[in-house]
């Protein structure tokens, strides 16, 4: 009988290193977008056989003893290792339960040690390079969650593990890339859920208690400043958290900046503006998000002090699934003065950085659902959201 793995057993399989060869039966352009860290291709169809292919595959794995089957759901790669073990005893075989669906909810808790009587916890989502926060105080035990994906009981038990006692939800701002869990975190817990004053200007359709410019959030004895930050998003907000870091969600990344034209592009600027073509209001509105977006940097991120811990909302996930800057388990993060000298949008004027913005490349996968269902416009059954968001979260320009 095949045995199946858990992602999450599958993931701590790739961290001790041990050897396998994960065989990918999904379609090749599928694989070719996005695949589990060293896995290979080898389509194959939920009711295939294997019959005259048995060479073909000997030929992908190689000089291996193991092979673990994975595609998106589970059916074919569930299909092709009984197939696989009925045909030879070669190899040990397992396949990954929930496939890719299972992949894209292997989350790592990372301590990150800014000093002082500070606890944050940066929850790191290995397929998809989302980073939420449990930011909390050691001496009262209380915090607050920043930007939950939708497995928001990943959050409540990194709270636990800190020993500390969710108070609050946070958003930065309505994400575009992914399902928030924000609301259904808040209102599991019954504590209050914060998105910007701008969020209004969004049309966000539910309750949330608004964060002014410059409003302080206390947490304990810690103190959570909310910054005015538009580009990313029109509502954007910053968060300073006790003058030791300062979480920057989609404006300014580890190696890059967000994006500006998921808000500030064709679709939303045609309902800003009765051009019926729609071409120059596109083209403006792009361009004041991308003005915005160099205004909040410079006079916001860049002038704070330069030893000041920078942890960004994403990291890249390249198609390969690896973390673009640092590895999972590790924290991600940088400082103002790191930032400034090695991303190299920050080093542009503003016209080439407005004109850089044009360009920011593939968009995230169904993202104007995914807004849709964030400002609660759309509702969506639980298995139709982590259908909406698998695939690369693209939210770096």
């Amino acid at each position: 009988m095949v045995t199946t793995l858990s992602a999450d057993r599958l993931a701590e399989l790739q961290d001790e290193d041990a050897e396998f060869v994960i065989l990918d039966t999904r379609p090749a352009d599928s694989y070719d977008a996005w695949h589990i860290p060293e896995a290979v291709n080898f389509p194959f169809d939920p009711e295939a056989e294997l019959d005259g292919r048995l060479e073909e595959l000997r030929d992908v794995v190689g000089d291996t003893e193991r092979v673990i089957t994975v595609c998106a759901k589970g059916l074919s790669s569930g299909n092709l290792a009984t197939r696989l073990e009925s045909a030879t005893d070669e190899y040990d075989v397992a396949t990954v339960d929930g496939g890719m669906k299972g992949w894209s909810g292997v989350y790592d808790h990372v301590s990150v040690d800014v000093g002082g009587d500070l606890t944050i916890v940066q929850l790191q989502r290995r397929a998809k390079g989302c980073l939420g926060y449990v930011v909390g105080c050691g001496a009262t035990g209380e915090a607050v969650i920043v930007d939950p994906t939708g497995d928001i009981d990943e959050y409540a038990v990194a709270a636990e593990e800190a020993g500390l006692t969710i108070t609050g939800v946070i958003d930065t701002h309505v994400h575009a890339d992914h399902i928030s869990g924000s609301r259904d975190l808040a209102d599991d817990l019954e504590v209050p859920y914060y998105l910007g004053e701008r969020a209004s200007e969004r049309d966000v359709e539910y309750e949330y208690t608004p964060l002014e410019r410059n409003e302080v959030l206390e947490v304990g004895e810690r103190e959570i400043k909310a910054l005015c930050a538009p580009g990313h998003t029109s509502e954007m907000i910053n968060l300073l958290v006790d003058d030791r870091a300062l979480l920057t969600a989609d404006t300014v990344h580890v190696d890059s900046t967000g994006r500006t034209e998921l808000e500030f592009g064709e679709s939303e600027a045609r309902s800003a503006s009765e051009d019926a073509s729609g071409e120059t209001a596109s083209h403006d509105e792009g361009e004041r998000g991308a003005r915005m977006l160099y205004e909040t940097l410079h006079r916001t991120i860049l002038a704070e002090p330069e030893s000041l811990v920078v942890l960004p909302g994403h990291v890249t996930v390249t198609a390969d699934g690896e973390f673009e800057h640092g590895a999972p388990g590790e924290p991600i993060r940088t400082t103002v003065r790191d930032a400034r000298r090695e991303i190299d949008l920050l080093g542009l004027a503003e016209d080439e950085f407005v004109e850089r913005m044009a360009d920011a490349g593939e968009k995230p996968s169904n993202y104007e659902e995914i807004i849709e269902y964030n400002r609660g416009v759309r509702e969506l059954p639980p298995e139709e959201r982590v259908e909406l968001e698998l695939g690369p979260n693209n939210c770096s320009a």
